[in-house]
């Protein structure tokens, strides 16, 4: 269950990275892939 909640994290960062969301918002993904401990994989530019 975590493996599945930890990828569905990280795809919605990239997703908010996509679509240019808030920075706010996409500070709190940030947050808490660093809480997670995942990879953020930067390939696209905020």
């Amino acid at each position: 269950m975590k493996e599945q909640t930890d990828q569905f994290i990280l795809e919605a960062y990239e997703k908010a990275v996509e679509l240019n969301l808030e920075h706010d918002f996409l500070r709190l993904l940030e947050d808490e892939l660093k809480r997670r401990n995942l990879t953020i994989h930067k390939k696209l530019v905020r």
